[in-house]
């Protein structure tokens, strides 16, 4: 069967916007193929804020969640494969769900591929008050 945790985080983020809150989503900054602008992770963790005034060009794939969003300014582009994604949540009164932590496998190196490198390690988001 496929993972549940795509559909539940797309019923969440609707079932938030819904109750009017914004929603956050908790990644592990650290995990293979996480694309964050640097200097914003805390302890290789980093709170996104989900709200759909805040992001633009939002995409909830059952294999990862992008979006682009301003950072000090500047518009960035933010990737996150679905196994990096710890929770959702509300930012008001922390209704949401929390995931289980996923095994962090690095890409197979024997891999034939000529494009496939190491990403190198990427800070991540830090929470603005």
């Amino acid at each position: 069967m496929k993972s549940s945790k795509p559909y539940l985080i797309r019923g969440l983020y609707e079932w938030l916007l819904d109750n009017d809150v914004t929603p956050y989503l908790l990644v592990d900054a650290s995990f293979h193929g996480v694309m964050i602008p640097q200097g914003i992770a805390n302890d290789g963790k980093v709170v996104l804020n989900l709200a759909p005034g805040a992001i633009q060009q939002l995409e909830l794939d059952n294999a990862f969640i992008s979006f682009s969003a301003r950072f000090g300014g500047v518009a960035q582009n933010v990737y996150c494969p679905m196994n990096s994604i710890l929770a959702i949540y509300a930012k008001e009164n922390g209704e949401g769900m929390m995931f289980n932590e996923e095994p962090k496998a690095e890409p197979d190196e024997s891999s034939d591929s000529k494009s496939v490198t190491k990403a190198p390690k990427r800070p991540g988001l830090t929470i603005v008050r």
